[in-house]
C-alpha cells in the first residue's frame, strides 16, 4: 500500500476507503461515535452495530494504524458477569500466578519471560 499522509486519510464522504475516514485526533465530536475502548469506559459494547466510521493514522514504513468508530446511539450495555463468568476468571487468574517450579501461588502473574516466579528465577544466582 502507498504510503499514507495525514491529509491522505481525511475522507468523510467515504468515497475513498467506503466508510468515512478521518485523521487521528480529527473526528468531529458532534458525530457521536466512539471507538470500542471509549464505549468500554462509559460502560457500553457496539452491540452488533456495523462500523460507522475509521480513523487511520500513518506510520513511517508500515501500513497506517486503523481503530473503528462505532455510534454511541446504537451502543448497547454491557452485559454484567455472571458467577459463573467470575469462577472462570478467577480460575484462569488463578493458574497464571501459580509458579510451576514451587506450586506456590506468587501473589501475581508470573512474567512471561521468566516462566516461574521471581525467588525461583533468583535462587541459583543467590545460591552462586
Amino acid at each position: 500500500m502507498k504510503r499514507l499522509r495525514l491529509a491522505d486519510c481525511f475522507d468523510p464522504t467515504g468515497e475513498r476507503f467506503g466508510i468515512p475516514t478521518y485523521p487521528w485526533r480529527y473526528v468531529p465530536a458532534e458525530l457521536g461515535l466512539a471507538t470500542r475502548r471509549q464505549l468500554r469506559i462509559r460502560g457500553l459494547r457496539p452491540g452488533g452495530q456495523d462500523v460507522a466510521a475509521q480513523i487511520l493514522r500513518p506510520r513511517r514504513k508500515r501500513e497506517p494504524l486503523t481503530a473503528y468508530l462505532y455510534r454511541l446511539d446504537l451502543a448497547r450495555p454491557v452485559r454484567p458477569m455472571t458467577p459463573g463468568m467470575w469462577r472462570a476468571h478467577d480460575a484462569m487468574m488463578r493458574a497464571r500466578r501459580t509458579c510451576p517450579a514451587c506450586r506456590r501461588d506468587a501473589g501475581y502473574v508470573i512474567p512471561p519471560t521468566l516462566g516461574i516466579c521471581v525467588s525461583c528465577a533468583d535462587a541459583p544466582r543467590l545460591a552462586a
